[in-house]
């Protein structure tokens, strides 16, 4: 695959198309982050977000050995100080923009994932992990640090003293390992973690998407606040659901016993 092909692909799923998979497809450099890469990743979460369809996201790749191995050195060797730094606002548009989705995201991490792919599932909101993962952020060890969000998404998923021993060895996991310390929320069998993820997406898809989608806006917004103004989040994303067209399904479909149809607004 040339770097003129899209590198990554959309895939809709299910009743109505409401799970959307983001395929990463640089199979020939195991999904390295190039710079065309992280423009193609941008883009596809920017239209991503828009679409009210989607009610959640799945993100995964086309190599059976690696979901992601980081930014793509080979290129990187190459450019100056200048070209690196005009390179870093599309990097933080690629990471920043799986964060930003405002829908439930599921990595689907099958071999490695390292430093920026990594960086790219803790980006999702869980990660579901085959058995013969390897995750890591070696940045440290190459004369970086992580930069896709690595030093604050993981310390904020498994603490301090977690991350730090992680990043400053620069040592690599076992999906066991980071299972056990809480980088990855689900193991299966090698192979699988794909189809796990999107059955778990195909059934956050089923629930009310405004519900969803207030619930994920409540969740992030409060994390880094104190407790009384997190409350206050969640007052205001509960007002903007209970006032809802899903509401008043959902509560109508309970009464009549069956399954609700979402008006998604």
């Amino acid at each position: 695959m040339s770097e003129a092909a899209p590198l990554v692909r959309v895939e809709r799923h299910g009743e109505g198309g409401h799970v959307a998979e983001l395929v990463l497809d640089r199979p020939e450099a195991m999904n390295a982050v190039s710079t065309a890469m992280a423009a193609a990743i941008s883009e596809a979460t920017s239209r991503l977000g828009a679409d009210e369809t989607v009610r959640a996201v799945v993100v995964s790749s086309t190599h059976e050995r690696a979901f992601c191995v980081g930014a793509d050195l080979k290129e990187r060797n190459t450019l100056t100080d200048e070209q690196l730094r005009a390179q870093r606002p599309l990097a933080r548009a690629a990471y920043g923009g799986v964060l930003a989705l405002p829908v439930p995201v599921l990595a689907a991490v099958d071999g490695y994932a390292l430093g920026g792919g990594l960086e790219i599932a803790l980006s999702c909101d869980l990660i579901v992990a085959g058995e013969g993962a390897v995750v890591g952020l070696p940045e440290v060890s190459v004369g970086v640090i992580p930069g896709g969000g690595g030093t604050q998404l993981l310390t904020r998923r498994v603490g301090w003293s977690r991350a730090a021993s992680m990043i400053f060895t620069a040592r690599r996991l076992t999906a066991a390992e980071a299972h056990d310390l809480g980088v990855v929320d689900e193991l299966v069998a090698t192979g699988s973690a794909r189809g796990r993820a999107l059955e778990i997406a195909t059934t956050i898809a089923g629930h009310s998407p405004v519900g969803v989608r207030n619930a994920k806006r409540a969740m992030r917004q409060g994390y880094d606040t104190d407790l009384a103004s997190g409350l206050d989040i969640e007052d205001e994303c509960w007002a903007a659901t209970a006032f809802s067209a899903d509401r008043a399904e959902g509560v109508a479909a309970f009464a009549e016993k069956r399954r609700p149809v979402w008006p998604g607004r």
